[in-house]
């Protein structure tokens, strides 16, 4: 199994990632061994994460997610699902 996920970092911004061990992960990115982006930006914490069959699923959701508006990623988070298409819509 593989995860895509998404973390709230301490200056308020949003970090999206995937991996196979969910759990190592965010640990890895608390302890400041994750990313460079994360790594400025602790403490972090989980706000949203998938599970995906195959990793290379899980990091083409990941890729997705870096593209997208800060609203359309609360939408995410929150479980508003009905309104991602109309936040994709109002950024063309």
């Amino acid at each position: 199994m593989a995860w895509a996920y998404v973390l709230h970092c301490a200056d308020g911004s949003f970090y999206a990632g995937s991996t196979v061990d969910l759990a190592r992960r965010v640990s890895e990115h608390e302890l400041g061994l994750g990313a460079e982006y994360t790594r400025r930006r602790r403490p972090v914490r989980l706000v949203w994460s998938a599970e995906f069959a195959r990793i290379d699923e899980a990091f083409a959701f990941e890729k997705r997610v870096q593209g997208w508006s800060r609203a359309k990623r609360i939408a995410l988070i929150e479980g508003r699902l009905a309104d991602l298409p109309e936040l994709a819509r109002r950024r063309r």
